[in-house]
């Protein structure tokens, strides 16, 4: 839903500023893998704007990739952003930290028209381009792939293609992360899959609606992508699943199925439920916040004591 709500497509970052302070944000427009024109936001926090701009600094940090949820555009999701980026800064040891959120296709600024393989197309290109910002220092700074609701769904897909894509380049034995060059994750109120939702919705087997998943337009399933990750990794990934306890959206089902499936898959995964929290609200509440705060400061120190090894 690029247009919900009204007039989405034309809020700016400008817009945000004041909230984001004193996190900054640039718009960047890259090009998908068909040519489409897609926009970035991209923002960073104070322990990296005192490094060298545009650049990993020397001693490593994290590059985030974030994808958004179905509605609305990037910029009102800036300042839930900004206050994480602002409160690993904070931490006793700040953890120097770029953002990359990513506008699919159809959205805020972005040209062309929404579709899973249009935005399949915009999450390779725009992991393409994050992963250039690791090409001065990769093996300390760390990719994490972020996904909130149906963009959950996007990382995963992201990052199993991504594996297969990957799977047969060389790394050093020094390199910290897995084949794919993504190190963590953090699946934010996801979902199993877009067939899965449809039939928590509409239970009732007398309703037609549950035959109609051959007819959806889009799938993201998160499920077969964990496994497809599986099987092309070697490493173990770390993975927060973070659901929101009163999700009026996703039913509690869902991420128990996920964490159950993280556990057959041995990943190192957390669960954390944000107590109060509807379905948007996680960045809103400070168990949230310092939820996703404290997994991306423990992937740091797990990253920097591996390259040291």
């Amino acid at each position: 839903m690029p247009s919900v709500p009204p007039f989405a497509r034309k809020e700016s970052i400008k817009d945000y500023k004041n909230a984001c302070k004193p996190v900054e944000w640039r718009q960047e427009i890259i090009r998908s893998l068909d040519g489409t024109k897609i926009a970035l936001a991209i923002g960073k926090n104070q322990t990296r704007m005192s490094q060298r701009a545009l650049t990993v600094p020397e001693d490593g940090g994290l590059v985030i990739v974030y994808f958004q949820g179905n509605g609305s555009s990037l910029p009102p999701r800036l300042p839930g952003l900004s206050s994480v980026l602002k409160h690993l800064d904070l931490l006793e040891q700040p953890v120097p930290c770029t953002l990359v959120a990513l506008s699919y296709r159809g959205y805020w600024t972005s040209s062309g028209r929404a579709s899973q393989t249009g935005i399949e197309k915009d999450a390779a290109a725009t992991l393409a381009w994050a992963q250039n910002l690791q090409a001065k220092d990769r093996f300390t700074t760390q990719l994490v792939l972020w996904g909130q609701s149906i963009g959950a769904g996007v990382a995963t897909t992201a990052f199993a293609n991504l594996s297969t894509e990957q799977k047969h380049i060389a790394r050093s034995s020094t390199a910290s992360g897995t084949e794919s060059g993504v190190n963590a994750m953090i699946l934010e109120t996801p979902f199993t899959s877009v067939s899965n939702m449809l039939i928590a919705f509409y239970p009732q087997r007398w309703l037609p609606y549950r035959y109609l998943t051959p007819f959806l337009w889009s799938s993201w399933d998160s499920v077969k992508a964990l496994r497809t990750i599986k099987q092309q990794q070697t490493h173990s990934l770390q993975l927060l699943l973070m659901i929101a306890s009163k999700d009026e959206v996703v039913p509690p089902e869902e991420g128990e199925q996920l964490m159950k499936l993280c556990d057959e898959l041995d990943f190192a995964v957390t669960y954390r439920a944000v107590p109060g929290a509807l379905h948007t609200e996680c960045l809103a509440k400070a168990q949230g916040r310092e939820g996703i705060v404290d997994f991306l400061s423990q992937v740091y120190q797990d990253g920097k004591r591996t390259s040291c090894l």
